[in-house]
């Protein structure tokens, strides 16, 4: 039962209710019965954590604290604090008379971003080298399999951070993964975008698996620099797309 609330949740079994946010957006979040959970926030947190992400809710839409606590059948406290966990993240931005709203990117955010993650990105890959095994990079050739045959476009994010992660977790580094994976919440519906409007899944797959190859082969700073072009060439790429997308 989750401590600290104001106002006791319902226990009433009722028929599920869905809410849309804003016209457009498409976006239907299913009620959950939240009354035995440890976290009302956390589970809040990571509904709209993931609807941001995958871009269900699209830049700009207001998140009404009212109509988001009446989905998960709950009171305004736990919604507050979730909000403030995507603001943390910067998912979501507070702006005057509209209240919580989807943060937009600009294209210096996402420069910074792409740019930091280079950085990093060849940091852990440089550092996980050393410690890749067969069973490391056949996960990895699975997951590159499953992006090459995926037509879901859904799917491609994720896949794309399973490759990546299983190379990853080896390196040693955790804070450094920590530091991306926020990073990549912050660009993840971008980068879908950028995938679907332009040839990046060919170029994507192919940078992939020379990353791979460098890694098969122990070379570590042929991966690293393969890992931070890739980064690089796809921050070029998404700036083209942002600027087309300017008026």
């Amino acid at each position: 039962m989750p401590t600290g609330l104001a106002a006791p949740f319902n226990h009433r079994h009722t028929q599920p209710h869905m809410l849309r946010f804003g016209r457009g957006t498409g976006l239907k979040l299913h009620a959950i019965d939240i009354s035995k959970t440890e976290s009302a926030a956390t589970i809040i947190f990571r509904a709209l954590q993931k609807a941001i992400i995958t871009g269900e809710l699209s830049d700009g839409t207001p998140l009404r604290q009212d109509e988001i606590a009446k989905a998960f059948r709950t009171s305004r406290f736990p919604v507050r604090e979730a909000i403030a966990r995507l603001e943390q993240q910067g998912l979501v931005t507070s702006q005057r008379y509209k209240g919580a709203v989807v943060a937009t990117l600009s294209m210096q955010d996402a420069s910074e971003i792409f740019e930091l993650r280079a950085k990093l990105e060849a940091d852990i890959i440089r550092a996980a080298v050393a410690n890749m095994t067969q069973e490391i990079t056949d996960q990895a050739h699975a997951h590159l399999d499953a992006f090459a045959a995926c037509n879901d476009p859904m799917q491609w994010g994720p896949l794309n951070r399973q490759f990546h992660g299983t190379l990853y977790s080896v390196s040693g580094l955790p804070y450094h993964i920590e530091v991306v994976e926020s990073a990549m919440d912050r660009i993840d519906r971008y980068l879908r975008a950028q995938l679907i409007m332009s040839d990046g899944m060919a170029r994507s797959d192919q940078e992939h698996r020379a990353i791979l190859r460098a890694c098969e082969e122990r070379d570590a700073e042929q991966a690293a620099r393969l890992t931070a072009e890739h980064i690089l060439a796809a921050k070029t790429s998404l700036e083209e797309q942002l600027r087309a997308q300017i008026p």
